[in-house]
C-alpha cells in the first residue's frame, strides 16, 4: 500500500504573484527536515506538498511527526494513495483504516475532487464507497450527522488519497520567506515563546544570549543551549550566539544610578543585538517583552530601550499575559527547561526600586559616565558561537 503524507498549505495560498516563492522556500524545508528520517520525494500540487517514501524502510511515524512541526502547513495528513476507482478506493479504506473500524460504531466517508475530470461528483463517490465499507463492516452503521469515524476521500489529478482524520499543522509561513531576525533568547519562558512565534511567521532566526559569567553559571548557559536545541525542530538549525556582558553590568553597577540599571543594560542588548543583525543580513530585533509584565517593561521603559537602534523592534508577545504565554511554552515544548531555577543576566544587580517611567533624556545623563562604543565593541570581539543542530 502506498503510504504517503499529504500537507496542506495555509497562507501561501493566499499569496498572488509571488506565490511561487513560498511555495519553494516551503518545499526545501520539508525536504530538509524528511532527510533526516528517510528518502522522500517532496513535490507540491493542488495547494499540497507531498512526502513521498522512495524506500521500503522510511520512517513514516518519525516523518509525520516531523510535518507537524513545519511551519506553512495548517494540516497534516497521513494517506494511502490509489487507483481512482470506487473498488480501489473502497479496498485501500477497507484495509488502511481496519484498525479505526474496529474501534468505532459509525462511520461517514466524505469525499473531496479536486480533479474536476473525473466523472463522478464527490457526493457519488462517498454513496458508493461508504455502500462498500457498510457491506463490508456490518456492525459499524453509516451516520452522516455525528459519526465516530469520517473516512475522507481525495480524487486529486495523479490519484485518490484516502485518510481518517487530519492532524493539526504548525501554520504561518515557512521558515525563511519573511527575512531573518535576531532574537534576544534568555532562559526564561518568554524569550523561546517570542522566538517560536517570529519563526511562525517565517523569519529566520539567529538567537543570542547575554551570559555574564560568574555571576550566571554554566548550567544557566547550558539552559539555553538546550532551549535553542528544543526550537529547532520548528525555527530550522541555527547558531547561538553568546555575549560575554559581564563587564557591561559590572560598569552599569559601578558608574550608573541604581534605578537605571535594568533599562540601560536593555539599551546595550539592542546596540549589540543591531550589531550582530547587520553582520547576519537580519532586518529585526525579536524580543519577550510584554507590555506592563516587569518594570522594564512600561510603555516608557520600552521606548527608551529601544531608542539607540534604527532596526525595527519585533514584540511578539506585547499583549499576551503570561496564562496565554505559558500554555504556547507547553505546547511547543520549552516550559520544563525554561523554569529550572539557573538565573539569567536579567536577574543580576537588579534595582530595589527600579525607575518604571524613565525619561529619555534623564537615561541619556545616567549612561553618560560610560563608554558606550567601547563595552559594545568588546563584547561583539567576545562572542561564543555554538552550532545548534
Amino acid at each position: 500500500m502506498n503510504d504517503i503524507l499529504l500537507l496542506k498549505q495555509g497562507e501561501i495560498v493566499l499569496k498572488g504573484l509571488n506565490r511561487r516563492i513560498f511555495e519553494e522556500k516551503l518545499i526545501a524545508n520539508v525536504r530538509r527536515r524528511m532527510a533526516r528520517v528517510g528518502q522522500f520525494r517532496v513535490y507540491a500540487a493542488q495547494s499540497t506538498v507531498y512526502v513521498e517514501p522512495l524506500e521500503e524502510g522510511a520512517d513514516m511515524d518519525a516523518a509525520f511527526e516531523a510535518a507537524k512541526q513545519i511551519f506553512g502547513c495548517v494540516a497534516v495528513v497521513r494517506a494511502a494513495a490509489c487507483e481512482k476507482t470506487p473498488q480501489a478506493i473502497f479496498e485501500t479504506a477497507r484495509d488502511y483504516l481496519s484498525q479505526e473500524f474496529s474501534r468505532v460504531r459509525s462511520f461517514k466517508v466524505e469525499s473531496k475532487r479536486s480533479d474536476k475530470t473525473y466523472p463522478m461528483t464527490s457526493i457519488q463517490v462517498s454513496q458508493e464507497v461508504g455502500g462498500l465499507l457498510s457491506d463490508a463492516f456490518p456492525d459499524v452503521a453509516v451516520d452522516v450527522h455525528d459519526p465516530e469515524l469520517t473516512v475522507h476521500v481525495e480524487i486529486r489529478e495523479n490519484a485518490a488519497y484516502v485518510h481518517s482524520v487530519p492532524a493539526l499543522g504548525a501554520g504561518g509561513l515557512p521558515v525563511g520567506s519573511c527575512g531573518a531576525a535576531v532574537s534576544l533568547l534568555s532562559g526564561g519562558i518568554d524569550s523561546p515563546v517570542s522566538t517560536w512565534m517570529a519563526a511562525k511567521r517565517g523569519v529566520h532566526i539567529v538567537p543570542v544570549h547575554f551570559f555574564s559569567f560568574p555571576y550566571t553559571s554554566q548550567l544557566a548557559k547550558d539552559k539555553v543551549v538546550e532551549l535553542a536545541r528544543l526550537l529547532v525542530p520548528w525555527c530550522g538549525r541555527m547558531t547561538l550566539e553568546v555575549v560575554p556582558f559581564t563587564h557591561i553590568q559590572e560598569e552599569i553597577r559601578d558608574k550608573c544610578p541604581e534605578e537605571y540599571f535594568t533599562v540601560i543594560m536593555r539599551r546595550f542588548m539592542t546596540r549589540i543585538a543591531e550589531r550582530i543583525a547587520l553582520a547576519h543580513d537580519c532586518g529585526a530585533i525579536v524580543t519577550g517583552e510584554s507590555l506592563g509584565q516587569v518594570a522594564s517593561q512600561t510603555m516608557s521603559a520600552l521606548g527608551v530601550t529601544q531608542e539607540p537602534v534604527k532596526l525595527p523592534v519585533l514584540r511578539p508577545l506585547v499583549c499576551m499575559d503570561k496564562r496565554e504565554i505559558v500554555e504556547i511554552a507547553r505546547n511547543i515544548g520549552t516550559f520544563e527547561t525554561s523554569i529550572l531555577p539557573y538565573e539569567d543576566c536579567c536577574t543580576v544587580f537588579t534595582p530595589r526600586h527600579p525607575r518604571t517611567k524613565p525619561r529619555l533624556q534623564e537615561v541619556l545623563e545616567a549612561e553618560a559616565p560610560l563608554d558606550t562604543q567601547a563595552l559594545v565593541s568588546e563584547a561583539l570581539q567576545g562572542i561564543e558561537r555554538i552550532p545548534i543542530r
